[in-house]
């Protein structure tokens, strides 16, 4: 049953992936709102699919080893995604998130090892629930910058084409992208916050490199923020900063899970 409550997850994601990506090359004639609605739908059944999955798969535990909080983070990406679509007219998000999170619920299912998760006090379970809150935000954040770049450059260079009234408004894209960021910073500040209090042995659970990567991350989000507030930073500015933060924020998150479980085979807590 977990095996074809997989399948059902990941065929749903990319039929969903597939209606918001159509009125980009379906003309003017398409209204963008006509294949969203029913897009947005298949995804919240894609994303309770596989929360169901994970939760059978991985016994209602929080299993973060690395494919398989690869896997929870795109479930919880995508659920923040529906989310934010439900005040803000941001269904393109879904070119990015859906097909990403198909694939990496595709890996997790069918060609990572079992894993079985890791016994964690409450406080340890608080401490990561925020850190991966924090991250999802964030990682909305980063594919709002994505659309960002990619309407800025089609105006600079005038590539006005019929997929571009399909994507919101830029004004929309970067007033959503600032209110993102601010929500992942403030999740992202509680978050070393609750680690200073509550890890106990930095070097011996592999965290210094982590602790230090979210800082700087966390200086950087800070410092586009302050720009933001200060400056009046913008556009490409604004792309480079969350770019750059969140590529950071990954290699914290995840490129030590990735040396020492998939390189090095070794098992991390």
């Amino acid at each position: 049953m977990l095996p074809a409550l997989s399948i059902f997850a990941i065929v749903c994601y990319l039929l969903a992936s597939g209606l918001v990506t159509r009125p980009l090359f379906g003309g003017n004639a398409i209204a963008p709102a006509k294949y969203a609605r029913p897009a947005l739908a298949i995804a919240t059944v894609a994303v309770l699919a596989h929360a169901t999955w994970l939760l059978a798969t991985h016994r209602g535990a929080l299993d973060l080893h690395f494919f398989a909080a690869l896997s929870l983070v795109a479930c919880m990406v995508s659920a923040l995604t529906l989310a934010v679509n439900l005040t803000r007219p941001v269904a393109a998000l879904g070119v990015i998130v859906f097909p990403l999170s198909a694939l990496l619920l595709f890996v997790d299912s069918f060609l990572a090892p079992p894993t079985a998760p890791i016994t964690m006090d409450w406080h340890i379970k608080l401490h990561v629930t925020v850190a991966l809150l924090a991250f999802g935000v964030l990682s909305i954040a980063a594919a709002m910058a994505i659309l960002l770049a990619i309407q800025e450059r089609a105006l600079r260079h005038r590539q006005l084409g019929p997929w571009l009234s399909a994507l919101p408004p830029l004004t929309l894209t970067e007033s959503l992208l600032f209110r993102l960021i601010g929500a992942g910073f403030a999740l992202l500040t509680l978050t070393l916050l609750t680690g200073i209090l509550f890890v106990d042995n930095l070097f011996g659970q592999h965290l210094v490199h982590k602790t230090v990567l979210s800082i700087i991350a966390w200086l950087v989000f800070g410092a586009l923020l302050y720009g933001r507030w200060r400056h009046g930073w913008r556009g490409r500015s604004a792309v480079n900063l969350t770019l750059i933060g969140m590529s950071v924020l990954v290699l914290a998150f995840f490129g030590s899970k990735f040396v020492l479980e998939v390189i090095l085979h070794r098992a991390v807590d």
